[in-house]
């Protein structure tokens, strides 16, 4: 499908006239695609190569001749091979394949793949439990996006106290669909953009889909979390009278999106197994470059801006990367400098897009490691998913005779150790300059949360630990130091990153 753009430039701030909307590239819909967009659940496992790159993006034309790397595992299916090392050549689809699973796991997949795509209300009904039961209410064709208890919750979605995975729970999985079309509505961007409401609920069940499940902490629950949080951060006063409705529309974007495809380990792991994105993206952003293409390439599958200038779609999607990027948590020290020192030479002025941009990139930097500053229930839980994903990637290097990653040692670490070190070297000097900058009782309520749940994995490091738990005081600060690194995917420490200001690889023209 080649998406055609030959419609006049207008600005993004004012609504498209109807005139210009020629629906030009549009995907053809067959009977068997729900209302909603919600696609086939078998043309979902069969896309391959069926994104149009524009011919001067050779990043993106290597990706297209790679093959698409969002496409799930196939009984039959043999990836190319791609390296020497026993494991490297396998793709990401079968890194998340269940050891004893065989191929009876893949025809189990499209039915779980369908029940995802119904609503709560649709599955209970589809359910074994109600098989057989006489419906007191009938079904409608199109059901509610949200109902009952869901809906509820969304009415205090910008309370921080938010529960994420019970709000996946009542939406069946569907959180990350469910919240950011909600958001999408009620900013009103649907109608000002004059987004095609088909094309729009398609994008969503693909970028959803696209998140690995089978990833303890880097899956669509994650994502949902992070897009409530920047939804609380556009809410506070300073942001709210100064951003535009395109930044906004930008910003929810890249939170739903900003670890699109994310395989479950980091980057230092796929440097030194010779995978080949990190071939593709020269062991530099590797896996935040991977997010924002992933998120380009289903925009441009879906056509969801193809009604605008050619000009405007290029730069909403240059402006997209420019924010995922800003999660690689090696630039961490670049990006913290660079804000403290407009807070402390009082020279950061909103009225200025480029200004905005920046307060967006530390915004979602914010939101995607605020799970510290959530409350300990919740907070809690992450951090045993991101440990768990951490000690995940260390058997898989035992495994395979690899060295192991610092901090993915189940044997040596623990849940309050990694904790402690990524609060204090990460998320504490991150957030107390964003309470400098937007000082509210949200700023305030995050870090006290912060505070006592350091409190509390300092307590609980107080238990007695096994013997192979302890280490040497000169270890013991590199290993939290690395915590920092590791979550995001790298285990460089944050020191001296790329500017802010760098266009993301593989926008420029070659």
């Amino acid at each position: 499908m080649e998406v055609c753009y030959q419609l006049p430039v207008l600005p993004l701030d004012r609504p498209v006239p109807k005139h210009v909307l020629s629906r030009r590239g549009a995907i053809s819909f067959s009977s068997s695609s729900s209302l909603f967009g919600a696609p086939d659940p078998r043309q979902l496992s069969q896309r391959r190569g069926a994104i149009s790159y524009d011919s001067s993006d050779q990043t993106a034309l290597y990706i297209r001749m790679l093959g698409d790397v969002r496409v799930r595992s196939q009984v039959g299916f043999e990836p190319e091979r791609r390296s020497s090392h026993p494991y490297l050549f396998i793709d990401f689809r079968t890194l998340h394949t269940r050891l004893g699973c065989g191929s009876a796991s893949a025809s189990a997949g499209p039915e779980r793949r369908v029940h995802r795509l119904l609503s709560f209300q649709r599955y209970l009904h589809s359910s074994r439990l109600l098989r057989g039961v006489p419906q007191q209410i009938p079904l409608h064709i199109l059901d509610e996006a949200y109902t009952g208890q869901a809906r509820c919750m969304l009415e205090k979605v910008g309370n921080w106290n938010f529960d994420i995975f019970l709000f996946d729970k009542l939406t069946n999985g569907n959180s990350l669909i469910t919240l950011t079309f909600h958001l999408l509505n009620q900013y009103g961007l649907v109608e000002l953009f004059q987004l095609d409401m088909v094309k729009l609920w398609r994008f969503l069940v693909m970028v959803q889909e696209d998140y690995h499940s089978d990833n303890p902490y880097h899956n669509a629950v994650h994502a949902a979390d992070v897009t409530q949080a920047m939804y609380c951060y556009l809410q506070e006063p300073m942001l709210a009278k100064s951003l535009t409705s395109y930044d906004i529309l930008l910003g929810l974007l890249a939170a739903a999106t900003h670890d699109l495809g994310h395989p479950g380990v980091n980057q230092p792991f796929l440097i030194k197994t010779g995978h080949y994105l990190a071939t593709l993206y020269r062991n530099t952003s590797v896996l935040e470059n991977h997010h924002w293409k992933s998120a380009v390439g289903l925009l441009r599958e879906t056509g969801l801006f193809s009604h605008l200038p050619a000009e405007d779609s290029l730069n909403l999607e240059r402006e997209l990367g420019s924010l995922i990027l800003a999660t690689d948590i090696s630039r961490q020290n670049g990006y913290l400098s660079r804000f403290r020192i407009h807070l402390d030479q009082e020279n950061l002025f909103l009225s200025n897009a480029s200004h905005r941009h920046f307060i967006l990139q530390m915004a979602l930097k914010c939101a995607d490691i605020c799970n510290p500053c959530r409350p300990w229930e919740l907070s809690k839980q992450w951090s045993e998913r991101v440990t768990e994903e951490f000690f995940q990637q260390g058997d898989i290097e035992k495994k395979h005779k690899l060295e192991v990653s610092p901090l993915c040692d189940r044997q040596k670490n623990t849940v309050g150790n990694i904790q402690i070190g990524f609060m204090t070297y990460v998320a504490e000097p991150l957030f107390a300059e964003w309470s400098r900058f937007s000082d509210t009782r949200l700023s305030q309520t995050m870090l006290g949360h912060m505070g006592l749940n350091k409190a509390s994995w300092g307590g609980l490091q107080q238990e007695p630990t096994p013997v192979s738990e302890e280490r040497e005081p000169s270890r013991a600060g590199t290993d939290t130091e690395d915590a920092a690194a590791r979550r995001n995917g790298n285990t460089a420490t944050a020191a001296g990153g790329p500017s802010s200001k760098e266009i993301p690889q593989g926008s420029r023209e070659s």
